[in-house]
């Protein structure tokens, strides 16, 4: 395992960077927040990135605490990556960065790839003003689920919720992308029927009624 590279000021932005500032660590953050993924699964949501250099990225975390990797009971008997307690308070500081950079993104490129849960983190932030709950969200791209006020669970993941839901909503990702940036607020969304909400939980008459 290569030595970890330090900019060695003492300053704690400095520090933090030290940790997660290589290139593609915090977007290997962002995947698992979605809990426990395989190898193969992360290197699959992560285009662009080479089987070394994720290799690397992930022995850097589990050495620096924080990500873990252990073995799944058999029959599956597979490895998966999953982030630690530290690891897990990376996710302000990953909201923040995205809704630093909503401004950004402007127009997609050709070249660009998009998975549907990668709007799963900007939407939370929204979503926790309206309660806690399940979640799962229908995009042309794909669909998710999050977890509002997941505590300690997984904030969100791929494909539907593998279990009941408190709100279903249907949308598509340029609104999606318009509430990241707070060009539109959810509520206006769902007034403006450019968000629908479906579903009998406390979390979905909250947003029906915002």
């Amino acid at each position: 395992m290569s030595p970890r590279r330090s900019y060695d000021q003492y300053c704690s932005a400095a520090r933090a960077l030290d940790l997660v500032g290589d290139r593609w660590t915090l977007l290997i953050v962002r995947e698992l927040l979605a809990g426990p993924r395989r190898y193969t699964d992360l290197h699959a949501d992560l285009p662009g990135v080479s089987t070394d250099v994720l290799a690397s990225r992930l022995r850097d975390m589990e050495r620096d605490g924080l990500a873990g990797r252990r073995r799944l009971p058999p029959p599956s008997a597979a490895y998966v990556y999953e982030l630690t307690t530290r690891g897990r308070e990376l996710l302000p500081v990953l909201q923040a960065l995205g809704e630093w950079g909503q401004p950004e993104l402007g127009e997609r490129r050709p070249t660009d790839a998009v998975r549907a849960h990668w709007f799963a983190l900007p939407l939370l932030r929204a979503l926790e003003r309206a309660g806690e709950g399940v979640v799962e969200v229908r995009l042309d791209e794909g669909n998710f689920h999050l977890h509002v006020g997941s505590g300690d669970g997984p904030v969100y993941g791929d494909g539907p919720a593998p279990g009941p839901v408190d709100a279903c909503l249907g949308t598509d990702s340029g609104t999606l992308a318009a509430v990241g940036h707070g060009a539109l607020t959810l509520a206006d969304a769902v007034r403006a029927g450019r968000v629908t909400v479906t579903g009998d939980g406390t979390l979905a008459k909250a947003l029906r009624e915002a």
